[in-house]
């Protein structure tokens, strides 16, 4: 813990720094790597993994069960159905839910008693619903519509807290880079989408700006800073500011990780517990990837659309001259 602090003061106070605006050109390229596999992974997949939420489907609740392994109720449906997909998952200690393709009715009949007996209950305790895919329509168009309205109020609201556009497209830009790479990830695992893992989405964009929020309020303090009007650059102050918060941004990733992590490898992969697999997986991927965003890409990027304006090459050369001066009057 002491070299841990030792090692935070060091990075506020500036005795050590890491180049993030510096090596800003490779931070890009890697942001455009990932970017293009992220759109070309569900391509080559065939698509996303909907669930029956998107897809349409049938949902079997088998209730008062003996057994709470999702790998039985799998076998039973491959007997039953061989030629359609189905998904078990552990609802609650004693409720096991099975998805399915849409079926007929027969089909539909035939799995409800093959449950039963797999999991050692009584037929009656099998309900049986049918799903359409209207409703995941919905909540798709829904979700894109928040998503668009997010966006617009995130641009204005920085543009107007921050005084300058260029944090408010920085900002955006980063947000869009979040989102594209989480749902690359996700294609890449092969999680079921559902309308859990669309608020997943959802969510980490405002966990994103409020990380985003702390950096570049740090960097507007440094650049106004007038102690530091002649001793840094632009550049400088921008990369200070991201090396200031960047413990802060360590710690408060952590600390949001823990919980969705147990959820995830504990609930999903250790117990069973895939109820909440789905919004687990989107938020622990996009909490990690928001983090690296607002350090690598939103922070440089700012840095990357002003450093052409008038006052900071004003800045630069005054900064320039002043060192000059000193170097010839300790000379």
């Amino acid at each position: 813990m002491a070299k841990l602090a030792t090692w935070g003061n060091e990075l506020y106070s500036g005795k050590r720094s890491y180049p993030f605006i510096g090596q800003r050109k490779l931070w890009f390229g890697i942001a455009l790597v990932l970017i293009v596999l992220s759109v070309l992974v569900p391509v080559v997949r065939g698509g996303f993994n909907l669930g029956i939420d998107f897809r349409g489907g049938n949902e079997f609740q088998v209730a008062q069960v003996h057994k709470t392994d999702p790998k039985v109720g799998d076998d039973a449906a491959h007997e039953v159905i061989p030629d359609k997909n189905a998904r078990t998952t552990h609802l609650a200690s004693n409720t096991m839910r099975v998805q399915t393709d849409p079926l007929t009715g027969q089909q539909a009949d035939d799995l409800k008693a093959a449950l039963a007996k797999a999991y050692e209950t009584d037929v009656d305790k099998v309900s049986v619903s049918a799903i359409g895919p209207t409703w995941g329509a919905d909540v798709s168009r829904q979700a894109g519509i928040g998503l668009v309205v997010f966006m617009v109020l995130v641009a204005l609201l920085m543009a107007i807290y921050f005084r300058t556009w260029k944090m408010s497209l920085a900002a955006v830009g980063g947000l869009i880079v979040v989102m594209i790479v989480t749902a690359g990830i996700y294609a890449a695992v092969g999680f079921e989408v559902t309308p859990s893992a669309v608020i997943g989405f959802l969510t980490i964009l405002s966990y994103c700006l409020y990380d985003t929020v702390v950096v570049f309020d740090k960097i507007r303090e440094n650049t106004s800073d007038p102690a530091l009007k002649y001793v840094m650059t632009f550049e400088e102050k921008v990369n200070r500011a991201v090396n200031q918060t960047l413990v802060r941004s360590i710690n408060t990733s952590v600390v949001a990780i823990l919980p969705v992590g147990s959820i995830l490898f504990i609930g999903y992969w250790l117990l069973g517990a895939g109820t909440l697999g789905d919004l687990a997986l989107a938020l622990f991927v996009g909490i990690i990837v928001s983090t690296l965003s607002t350090l690598f890409i939103q922070a440089p990027l700012y840095y990357q659309l002003r450093k052409g304006d008038a006052d900071v090459k004003e800045l630069d050369a005054e900064v320039a001259q002043h060192r000059e001066e000193s170097a010839e009057a300790l000379a």
